[in-house]
């Protein structure tokens, strides 16, 4: 693991809140010169820690309203059939998040779509060539809290 001090901390948390930050204003906030702000960027960067920038886009406004969690339990757990269902799920353009997970269920989907027209459209295509033991959507009512930056600085660190 890549050793990171407070300082890098602070950038890490700042850059979640705003990555589109200019690397002068990110200097002054988290109060360091622009070059040792910059080296540490490129440190963090090459370390595979800073993996890109985004930016946030309020979906619902470009008609993507309906989010589901689809939990799925598997008939089939072998390398291979893993490896053919993950490359299945990621090529799905409405998926967002996926995980393995443990538990009663073995993958979680974050899907988002065009209401329960397109949520079905996605399921059709989930299905096809697998068969699942079970899956099961949950839909979002309300998005209560949602790409939380963490306060990395909060959390208790080896020797940071």
């Amino acid at each position: 693991m890549q050793k990171i001090d407070r300082n890098d901390l602070k950038i890490l948390t700042t850059l979640q809140k705003d990555g589109g930050i200019s690397q002068r204003d990110l200097a002054e906030r988290v109060g360091m010169s622009q070059n040792a702000c910059w080296r540490r960027l490129q440190r963090l960067g090459a370390a595979g820690i800073i993996r890109g920038t985004r930016i946030e886009i309020d979906l619902s406004a470009l008609g993507l309203d309906l989010t589901v969690f689809v939990m799925i339990r598997t008939r089939q757990h072998s390398k291979e059939w893993a490896d053919r269902f993950r490359a299945h799920v990621t090529g799905l353009p409405e998926v967002t998040d996926f995980f393995r997970i443990g538990g009663d269920w073995d993958y979680l989907i974050k899907v988002t779509a065009k209401g329960i027209v397109g949520y079905d459209a996605f399921y059709q295509k989930l299905i096809t060539d697998f068969d699942l033991a079970t899956v099961t959507g949950l839909f979002s009512m309300e998005a209560i809290l949602q790409n939380r930056a963490l306060e990395l600085t909060s959390f208790k660190w080896g020797d940071g």
